[in-house]
């Protein structure tokens, strides 16, 4: 156990305190829930700064984070569809795309190819961070609910996007890969 696992398996306990705080519906749940949302969201930034300043990236480190991530961003919008806040289709389509992509990578990496997260995941992760918080003060404050709106579609798009580039990686480095020869 090292400092950017315990930060990440920090970001996993805040997950059940984040929808607690969301789904509980009083004016300081809210604003407690979006602090809780914005620590967790430091805790990723930071166990990855951390990972690779100190050179302490481990297994137990590169499995758990994007998991961490998943439960944090999943549990956070499906709050949000409990709130009205989302149409759970968008959410869905969301979600979608996180398992599959996270199926194409385990399947990749029981064939012992790595798919390493894209700049285009990176990205729709930062979109999904800004589009939540953005959702989250719509609740309050109806006049930022277009923009918030905007910011959803934006991750839809980058969803979608990002999963066509990692099932084009999965196809290129894993089902169209030279097999290795057995000998004879």
């Amino acid at each position: 156990m090292n400092l950017p696992n315990a930060l990440t398996l920090l970001r996993i306990f805040l997950v059940p305190v984040l929808v607690t705080l969301l789904l509980t519906r009083t004016a300081n749940s809210l604003f407690l829930g979006m602090g809780v949302f914005g620590l967790a969201v430091l805790t990723d930034y930071l166990d990855g700064y951390f990972a690779r300043r100190r050179n302490q990236v481990t297994r137990l480190g590169i499995l758990l984070d994007p998991i961490a991530d998943k439960l944090l961003t999943t549990a956070a919008f499906i709050a949000l569809v409990e709130l009205d806040a989302v149409p759970a289709w968008m959410v869905m389509i969301i979600i979608g795309r996180e398992f599959a992509v996270t199926g194409l990578r385990n399947v990749a990496a029981g064939r012992g190819v790595l798919i390493p997260a894209s700049a285009l995941g990176k990205g729709k992760m930062v979109s999904q961070v800004v589009a939540i918080f953005l959702l989250l003060f719509a609740t309050r404050w109806p006049a930022v609910r277009v923009l918030a709106l905007g910011a959803l579609w934006v991750v839809v798009a980058m969803a979608l996007i990002s999963a066509v580039d990692y099932f084009r990686r999965f196809w290129k480095d894993v089902v169209r890969a030279p097999q290795p020869r057995t000998g004879a």
